[in-house]
């Protein structure tokens, strides 16, 4: 590991970086890791923070905060990324995606390595010998599925105390492991006793020698191909049991068969999801909030969706969604086994084919080599269970916000942060925001947004028509007049418009602070004002001439974003409709024939313009009022205004 020398500026230290593959740790002033980080050109990915290339919202926050660097050379990208995921592990960065709660989850593992191998519900860390699947979103659906393989496939449980006879009597005489299993077989039939499940037959009768290992062997493999969701060739083989049993009149036998093959039909009707083709994929939806997402997959094998389970993510929109993917896969495909041949993602990550190496490898140790694709689904099925996943993810989401009060803390955050940037006496917690949406000064509008303790209140909001005569865009002016309209005496005591807001923002810089801190005085308030510049999301104020800059991936920095793109949204939402309007009217206005009465007669008759629009020929000349000769200019009228809007 090469580490930086003392004295130097990081510009000049990583200006000495090789340009090989490697990876590299950004440390803060103690020698803390604070970030990991894998590239092919370790310079020239280096260069880019120390420079401030990198447009990710979360690097000026942290290289505010590195001190120092130690970086580790190696031969290609994929032993970068083996690298840089066991660093991960290791020193678990504030800056790194992660999951929120590292709990550990359900899995059923199957004890290979065992003479007769058994089945078990467990969290432990994966131990050499035996074979993990999963992992389940929680420990009921874990148990569910070990219940109904049991009932499909009589195998020994862990949990069982005969088996564990017979497990401590195998490790201890070595020789009956293949050497002499028909010892082994004898012994356990004249010493041993049978359990409660040998009793009932959900047990094979191990503990009475009643299967050898290598059949035992073969129980489970069918085992691991059920519960992995491979279960046509199961199907296949149980019916063509059914019928030998029942041509040699063993109906008991067959009867069993019959009650296996029920109960895996029982598990098929419970499935939501099936392709119309086999398909073996993992489709992966993430849905993402500022700080915070949720990743949801869905395990389909053979044209089945077997199992989906949620994860938290620490990081959010303040990475892009190639970066949070490509560590999600790392993370999740580190922790199960269970490796597909397609990975269904909604974008590819930048490190598509070191990670589709790394795949391959985690396949090829799991047992299962084959090639392993990253795939963006365009069409039909597949993008269709893509956007159930996403929407899973969102619904995860939600309960987990709901379940911790997340929400609560972050907005509870930001609200202490503007505090302190804006110097404000107290926490705001009644914003009220401000916005002018105009072309040129025609319908010029404004929209007031507020939100109350850092969540929007929409029974709050307000629109307003500007009233002043503008020959072009004059935000100043009409600023000024939508403040003077809201914060007027009477206004303030009408208690549809709420109580009186501890920060006030106006959606633009100085000459929109200026305009809204002149109508306050004249109105004698003394509500503090700020302005949001749109460019590089500045504060203006009215006490410095420099702006204040919000640390960027703070809390307060999303809630006044938020604030100020909802105060757009409501003003461009009431722009359009009275441009529309406007439109409308202009329109029918113009054509020949067509006076305020035939005007209302149409519009009363179709409901909106936009149904008159859609109307044939034969639909306008039906209006009461409407000659065939008026329907028809009408009619093509409006047809011609369609075609020109199309080539505009």
């Amino acid at each position: 590991m090469q580490k930086n020398a003392p004295n130097k500026t990081l510009k000049e230290l990583v200006n000495k970086v090789p340009q090989e593959p490697g990876v590299y740790l950004w440390k803060d002033v103690h020698g803390e890791v604070l970030y990991v980080g894998k590239a092919k050109n370790l310079r020239a990915r280096m260069r880019q923070y120390v420079n401030g290339d990198d447009e990710r919202e979360k690097i000026p926050l942290m290289m505010a905060e590195v001190k120092s660097f130690d970086f580790i050379v190696v031969a290609s990208e994929h032993e970068a990324l083996v690298l840089e995921l066991n660093l991960i592990q290791q020193y678990r960065p504030p800056y790194n995606v992660d999951f929120v709660d590292d709990k550990s989850y359900p899995f059923i593992a199957i004890t290979e390595s065992d003479t007769f191998p058994a089945i078990k519900y467990t969290r432990e860390k994966h131990v050499k010998g035996t074979r993990y699947f999963g992992p389940y979103t929680d420990a009921r659906s874990a148990k569910a599925a070990i219940d109904v393989v049991r009932k499909v496939c009589p195998v020994c449980i862990a949990t069982c105390a005969e088996w564990k006879k017979v497990k401590r009597f195998a490790e201890k005489h070595p020789d009956f492991l293949g050497n002499d299993a028909e010892g082994l077989i004898n012994y356990l039939q004249e010493t041993g006793r049978p359990c409660f499940d040998a009793h009932v037959g959900r047990g094979p009768g191990v503990c009475i020698g009643a299967i050898d290992p290598s059949e035992y062997a073969h129980v489970i493999e069918t085992v691991e191909d059920l519960i992995s969701g491979h279960r046509n060739k199961l199907i296949e083989e149980l019916k063509k049991r059914i019928d030998e049993a029942a041509g040699n009149l063993d109906f008991e036998k067959a009867e069993r068969y019959r009650r296996r093959l029920v109960a895996i039909s029982n598990l098929e009707d419970e499935q939501k999801v099936y392709f119309s083709h086999a398909v073996d994929a993992d489709f992966i939806g993430i849905f993402r909030e500022e700080t915070i997402a949720a990743a949801c997959i869905f395990v389909v094998r053979e044209g089945r969706l077997i199992r989906n389970v949620d994860f938290m993510l620490n990081k959010g929109t303040d990475i892009s969604e190639q970066e949070l993917t490509s560590a999600f896969i790392k993370a999740y495909y580190s922790r199960t086994q269970d490796i597909p041949k397609q990975v269904e993602i909604v974008c590819l990550p930048e490190d598509q084919e070191a990670l589709e190496e790394w795949l391959y490898r985690q396949a090829t140790e799991a047992g299962r080599q084959h090639k392993v694709s990253l795939v963006v689904p365009k069409r039909g099925e597949r993008k269709e269970l893509m956007e159930m996943a996403t929407r899973n993810a969102r619904h995860a989401l939600v309960r987990y916000e709901l379940r911790t009060g997340y929400d609560d803390e972050r907005k509870n955050l930001a609200l202490k942060e503007l505090e302190s940037a804006l110097s404000l006496e107290k926490p705001p917690l009644r914003i009220e925001c401000f916005d002018i949406s105009t072309i040129h000064g025609a319908h010029t509008v404004a929209s007031m947004v507020v939100f109350c303790d850092g969540a929007p209140d929409k029974s709050q909001y307000r629109r307003f028509k500007i009233r002043t005569p503008l020959d072009e865009a004059n935000d100043f002016l009409s600023m000024s007049e939508v403040l003077g309209r809201r914060y007027a005496p009477e206004r303030m005591k009408d208690k549809r418009f709420g109580r009186r807001p501890n920060l006030l923002i106006v959606d633009g810089g100085k000459p929109q602070l200026t305009a809204a801190i002149t109508q306050l005085k004249e109105l004698g308030l003394g509500i503090p004002v700020a302005g949001l510049a749109k460019a590089d999301e500045e504060l203006f104020v009215p006490w410095q001439d420099e702006p204040i800059v919000l640390p960027s991936g703070s809390a307060s920095l999303y809630l006044i974003k938020r604030v100020r793109d909802e105060a757009h949204r409501f003003a461009i939402t009431f722009h359009r409709e009275l441009r529309g309007k406007a439109m409308t009217a202009s329109i029918l206005d113009e054509i020949e024939g067509v006076g305020p009465k035939r005007k209302k007669a149409l519009l009363k008759h179709f409901g909106s313009f936009k149904k008159l629009k859609e109307a044939t020929l034969d639909d306008i000349a039906k209006t009461p009022g409407i000659s065939q000769e008026v329907a028809k200019a009408v009619y093509n009228t409006l047809q011609a205004w369609q075609r020109e809007r199309q080539t505009s």
